[in-house]
């Protein structure tokens, strides 16, 4: 196999040799969210490679994208069925994205765990540990169910299934080969029965916060100095290169196990008090600066929509504003607060 590219160290076309080692799923470098299959490759794979073809055999196995910056000669492809349902994806014009089945699973190697949930010895298959919120399978799969097969094909001990019958890869890979509307089919064993239940892939939109953004500007919200801005990878960055340690444990909790935790199911997202632009108005707020707000006068705040709307409508004089786990509130004079933010958009060039 060769990989072609122009990758740093001169102008003309490289052309590298190795061999596909390892099959296998693994996170996306592009969105750190996303977790696919890839090809893991020991040909040279580096900056600028990234889109050039992998070839074997005169044809195409594979695209080029990253590499294991904490190994020797460890490159990943993205293989051809990756790149087959991007171009089924954005046949109407338009890129969708994966659907999400959204489960957590456990392996069934203990015999303990698999005797005090019931499991005959015979059957193999992963217990469902987790059902996510507006995941394919919220209503139709259930916390202790144990997945027998997807789409026909029998699941291991391992949570794995054959595929091209060479290689077993994780049951999910079935899941990522769909398109939303597609139908997903499973067998199981629940409370001592098997049974087989049906459902519909769709996407799970509740992961784009934590997923890289490119060529996009956010959207905030201002009063008295103090932007707000909706939770966000690049937020959590930002504020990790500032150095500024405040609202650190809360923020990365709220982040990372937004979705796993099921905070989800009380609100949309959280809104975060991001930066102050310093004025006599907001001289006691920095406190403040990386918490969560949690609601304005006593009215909740569940996404920025919700802080926009509370503000345009508030005749308050003073605005309160309660901060997720802090018991003290904000205080700001509204109509201060007003007027300061004329002169803090005029020289901070916001207008």
């Amino acid at each position: 196999m060769i990989v072609v590219g122009y990758p740093i160290g001169g102008n003309k076309v490289s052309v590298t040799r190795g061999i596909v080692s390892r099959k296998d799923q693994s996170v996306y470098s592009h969105s750190a969210v996303d977790s696919h299959l890839v090809l893991q490759v020991d040909a040279a794979i580096n900056p600028g490679n990234s889109g050039g073809p992998a070839i074997q055999d005169d044809k195409v196995v594979g695209v080029a994208f990253q590499v294991a910056t904490k190994g020797e000669n460890i490159g990943y492809l993205i293989p051809t069925n990756v790149i087959r349902h991007f171009l089924k994806d954005i046949e109407d014009g338009k890129y969708d994205g994966y659907v999400e089945l959204g489960v957590r699973t456990l392996n069934s190697f203990n015999v303990f765990l698999r005797k005090a949930k019931g499991i005959p010895d015979h059957l193999e298959g992963v217990f469902v540990s987790k059902v996510l919120k507006n995941g394919s399978a919220e209503n139709h799969l259930k916390e202790g169910d144990f997945l027998l097969e997807i789409d026909g094909q029998p699941i291991g001990k391992n949570g794995t299934v054959m595929q091209d019958k060479d290689a077993r890869v994780d049951f999910v890979e079935i899941v990522d080969n769909k398109h939303a509307g597609d139908k997903i089919s499973f067998k199981l064993y629940r409370e001592g029965k098997e049974i087989s239940v049906s459902f519909p892939a769709r996407r799970m939109s509740d992961f784009d916060f934590m997923r890289n953004q490119y060529d996009r500007s956010y959207d905030f919200e201002m009063i008295g100095g103090l932007l707000f801005q909706e939770m966000s990878r690049d937020l959590i960055t930002s504020w990790g290169r500032s150095g500024n340690t405040s609202g650190g444990s809360q923020l990365l909790y709220r982040f990372f196990y937004f979705i796993e935790d099921g905070l989800n199911r009380t609100k949309k997202t959280d809104v975060v008090l991001y930066r102050k632009l310093s004025h006599p108005v907001n001289s006691s707020s920095d406190y403040f600066v990386n918490m969560i707000l949690e609601s304005v006068n006593g009215i909740p705040v569940g996404e920025l929509k919700d802080l926009k709307k509370i503000l345009k409508e508030s005749k308050d004089k003073y605005l309160r504003l309660k901060f997720l786990d802090i018991q003290v509130p904000l205080i700001l004079n509204r109509e201060e607060a007003e007027k300061a933010d004329e002169k803090i958009r005029k020289i901070y060039g916001l207008e």
